[in-house]
């Protein structure tokens, strides 16, 4: 696979590099892309140092697949680019989520959707990837109805210009350039991406329509509230369902100990729940505190957390990239 990486110098980009080095990903050619200021920069990746390049070079490279984390208003004028000359784009920016002729995919819930057609193909929101993981066969088995969801998403979400906020203010000096209105450290921001005109967020709105596309039900009842917290190692979700059939707690736990990708910590008695400390640094989606909300019929309680950076972005593209691979999907040249 000749294999681009675009937004290589980028946060998510790093990471991105070490999961495709440990999910041992078949790369034969590899081009780091980003912005013109960081051409000519290096980026180590197995022991060999590569050049980065502009984003024209990598189109005129015709890869088989292109990453993209570089932010919106470059996918939007560069995917298609790459697309055009048969080169595969996942796309981890919100540019492409809500196209109706894109998928929107988490390879444990929906890449069985994918064909060698699909030259764009959207990596969901970070929140949004760890709780459809959880959520998709509780769906399956009882249709859910309702979903009401409070997320506590690490700083690490917003970029590097929030890391360094958080750890100037670790320090005790001030940020000079914040990413937030607000100091993050030691505190809660219930502020995630801009307000829109209904008073949510663009996180939480996310939440809402990324949801109802991946599950395939687009009348879903959906509610969020978004708050961003000074921690390092992932997002943590209270998600309340409440189900279209009646349920046992038993069997929910039987149906999400059989999801690959998910880890079951759930045990009261010797306080197992997840964490994002243990989540740091892990593909898995970490799922507990199961139980049944008895203020109402047919609901349910979870708690989920994964890393953000990993599942939540990287791994989640890696995984779709090794989906298409496995069931040949990509590849398929285009002469100039």
């Amino acid at each position: 696979m000749k294999v681009a990486v675009v937004g290589a110098t980028g946060l998510v980009g790093g990471v991105m590099f070490e999961v495709l080095k440990e999910h041992d990903f078949p790369i034969t050619e590899l081009l780091p892309v980003a912005s013109e200021r960081s051409v000519g920069k290096q980026i180590e990746y197995r022991g060999k140092n590569y050049t980065v390049v502009s984003l024209q070079d990598a189109v005129d490279a015709r890869c088989d697949i292109a990453i993209f984390s570089a932010g919106g208003s470059t996918s939007l004028e560069w995917a298609p680019r790459f697309a055009e000359v048969g080169t595969t784009v996942i796309d981890n920016s919100s540019a492409w989520r809500m196209d109706p002729d894109k998928k929107l995919v988490v390879p444990e819930v929906n890449a069985d959707e994918l064909t060698p057609a699909d030259r764009i193909i959207a990596n969901p929101n970070c929140s949004t990837i760890q709780m459809v993981v959880a959520l998709a066969p509780l769906h399956k088995a009882f249709g859910i109805k309702r979903l009401v969801i409070s997320t506590y998403q690490s700083f690490t979400g917003t970029g590097v210009k929030a890391v360094k906020q958080y750890e100037t203010e670790r320090d005790g000096g001030k940020s000079e350039e914040p990413a937030y209105h607000y100091p993050i450290f030691e505190n809660c921001i219930p502020h995630c991406d801009v307000f829109l005109d209904n008073d949510y967020t663009k996180e939480e709105m996310k939440l809402v329509h990324e949801t109802r596309k991946i599950l395939g039900a687009p009348n879903l009842a959906v509610t969020a509230t978004a708050v961003r917290v000074p921690v390092h190692g992932g997002h943590s979700e209270s998600v309340n369902v409440e189900f279209e059939r009646p349920f046992t707690v038993e069997k929910v736990r039987e149906l999400l100990g059989s999801v690959p990708g998910v880890v079951l910590q759930d045990d009261p008695k010797t306080n197992s729940y997840p964490m994002p400390l243990l989540a740091k640094h892990r593909d898995e989606v970490f799922v507990g505190r199961i139980r049944r909300d008895e203020s109402i019929e047919n609901g349910l309680n979870l708690w989920i957390v994964a890393d953000n950076l990993r599942k939540g972005a990287a791994t989640n593209a890696v995984q779709i990239a090794e989906y298409l691979l496995e069931h040949k999907l990509v590849g398929q040249r285009v002469t100039a």
